[in-house]
């Protein structure tokens, strides 16, 4: 692209694609959370266990969206960074509260 042309982007439809990411992301960290407290993960193994989750949810969603990222997502960056600390909230409560329901009880 030259770079006296104009890129027009819907705002509608980046937001609904961070909408996506955001969901994807959630459900990754749910699920990597029940993973965690049935394996009965505990301490730094549980965290790192997520980073790895969402780093590979990150990756599938850069090999699904293919060569042309820019048309989906204002950064690439937003694909790895977006949703790594609400995803870490969900992650967390799910992996306790398995862990408790399997481990402990």
């Amino acid at each position: 692209m030259k770079s006296d042309q104009l890129l027009a982007l819907s705002e509608s439809a980046i937001r609904y694609n961070f909408f996506l990411l955001d969901y994807c992301q959630t459900s990754i960290s749910a699920l990597s959370g029940c993973t965690a407290g049935i394996l009965g993960l505990t301490g730094l193994y549980g965290f790192v266990f997520y980073f790895i989750c969402s780093i590979l949810m990150s990756f599938v969603m850069v090999a699904f969206i293919g060569k042309n990222k820019s048309d989906y997502f204002l950064s690439t960056q937003s694909l790895f960074t977006s949703s790594i600390w609400s995803g870490l909230q969900t992650y967390l409560l799910f992996w306790t509260f398995l862990y408790g329901m399997v481990h402990v009880y």
